[in-house]
C-alpha cells in the first residue's frame, strides 16, 4: 500500500484517533465535550455495506476509535450517518459537517442543541479526517 488507509477500515479509524489525539486546536475546542459517536457510512458509490466506527470522545482527547460490526452493537449519544459518497466530500473538505446536517447530506441521532453549542469542535473533529492519508474504495 502507498501509505495510505483505505476508508473506511479498521486501520483508517485508528490513524484518524491518532491525528485527532495530536491536535491541539481540537482539544482546546473539544476541552469540554462529553460524548461519543457512532460514524455510520451507508453504501453507494461502489461501498457494498454498511460501517460504522465508534468514537468516544471526552475533553478534546479521543479515548476510543474502532469498527463495529454494526449500529446495534453500541449505545451512544450521538450518531452521524450518511452515504459513502458523502463522507468522502466530507473527508476531503468539501462539505462542512454543520452545513451537511443543514442540507440533510447527513443525519444526526442525539443533542443537536449540545452539537451546535460545539461547532468549531465538530469542524476541527472533520478537519483533521482529512489530514489521515486516505485511499477510497
Amino acid at each position: 500500500m502507498s501509505g495510505k488507509y483505505r476508508f473506511p477500515s479498521e486501520e483508517w479509524i485508528k490513524a484518524f484517533k491518532e491525528e485527532l489525539n495530536r491536535n491541539k486546536e481540537y482539544e482546546e475546542a473539544a476541552k469540554d465535550w462529553e460524548g461519543d459517536f457512532l460514524f455510520v457510512i451507508t453504501p453507494d458509490e461502489g461501498l457494498d455495506r454498511e460501517y460504522c466506527f465508534y468514537v468516544d470522545l471526552y475533553h478534546g482527547k479521543c479515548r476510543d476509535a474502532r469498527v463495529v460490526a454494526s449500529r446495534d452493537e453500541v449505545k451512544t449519544e450521538f450518531v452521524y450517518e450518511g452515504p459513502y459518497s458523502n463522507w468522502k466530500k466530507l473527508i476531503r473538505g468539501e462539505i462542512d459537517p454543520i452545513k451537511g446536517l443543514l442540507t440533510r447530506k447527513f443525519k444526526l441521532k442525539g443533542n443537536m442543541a449540545k452539537v451546535m453549542r460545539y461547532t468549531k469542535a465538530a469542524k476541527l473533529l472533520v478537519e483533521t479526517a482529512s489530514r489521515v492519508p486516505t485511499e477510497f474504495v
